[in-house]
């Protein structure tokens, strides 16, 4: 029975400890450092339950089983480390937090207490993630928000302008809306239904990916979430009633980060590029 129970904790991937730290576990094939499609629908189910914390820090650790030269060991330790950071980035997780991520060679063999080899070397070929949440979470002030009403009805409104939609945020790794950035999107139809007068383009954005790139739909799986965050804006307002010829959508991916909180980054900006006379 206390094989079993040992075993029970390793396999489920995920734990609690001390209540302050969440840990998850992502197994690998042998010699292998590409996650298998299991392992990486539970690291997005992993993902989808830390998105809310205010999180302090995350560590990334790799391990192999005791086969093959340390040497070897290491380097496919770090390469599985390295894949489970790359699926963090391609999802908006901000790497900035990602404090280590370290391939550590081995895991000595009587690690847990199983008699099958085999089943003590497939749990030793695994990524351990652990999740540092601040405890209590912190206070974070947000910034100071303009309403897109009157940003829209400048009347000194002219192309080139740009707005920044500050109200309109975006689920991590999804082009949905969070709540409290429905009714924002509601007053921004309302003006533009009324003042014919503006051209634009919607252009999205998203956070954290690396090298400019970016991001993963989590729901159709394509690289294009900066573009699918504009189209949705896009479509909510020709559903609205504004002229699609008014419209133009494009996705910026990650070349204008702002430089603060990532969650500001999963964002919509408008760009002016006409404004005609109004009726």
């Amino acid at each position: 029975m206390k094989k079993l129970f040992v075993l029970m904790i390793l396999s489920l991937g995920f734990s609690v400890t001390a209540q302050t730290e969440l840990i998850h576990e992502v197994y690998f094939e042998t010699d292998k450092f590409e996650v298998p499609s299991t392992e990486h629908n539970r690291l997005l189910l992993f993902l989808s339950d830390i998105e809310s914390l205010d999180i302090e820090k995350i560590t990334i650790y790799g391990f192999t089983d005791d086969r093959g030269s340390d040497s070897y060991n290491l380097i496919l330790s770090q390469e599985r480390a390295n894949a489970i950071k790359t699926i963090f980035s391609n999802n908006e997780f901000d790497e900035s937090i990602i404090t280590n991520v370290d391939g550590k060679g081995k895991v000595l063999i009587k690690v847990v207490q199983e008699e099958d080899l085999n089943k003590i070397r497939g749990l030793n070929r695994k990524v351990e993630i652990i999740v540092h949440p601040f405890n209590p979470p912190r206070e974070i002030k947000l910034p100071e928000k303009k309403d897109i009403s009157d940003a829209l009805l400048d009347e000194n409104l002219k192309a080139g302008d740009k707005i920044r939609l500050e109200n309109i945020l975006f689920k991590t790794g999804y082009s949905i809306l969070l709540p409290e950035s429905k009714k924002t999107l509601e007053k921004m139809a309302d003006v533009l239904v009324k003042r014919k007068d503006i051209y634009f383009t919607i252009q999205g954005h998203v956070c954290c990916t690396q090298y400019s790139r970016d991001a993963i739909d989590r729901k159709t799986k394509q690289r294009n979430l900066s573009v699918a965050r504009a189209k949705y804006i896009y479509d909510y307002l020709a559903k609205k009633g504004i002229d699609k010829r008014r419209m133009k959508y494009v996705g910026m991916r990650r070349k204008f980060p702002l430089g603060g909180e990532a969650k500001f980054d999963r964002r919509v900006e408008v760009l002016i590029t006409y404004v005609g006379e109004s009726n």
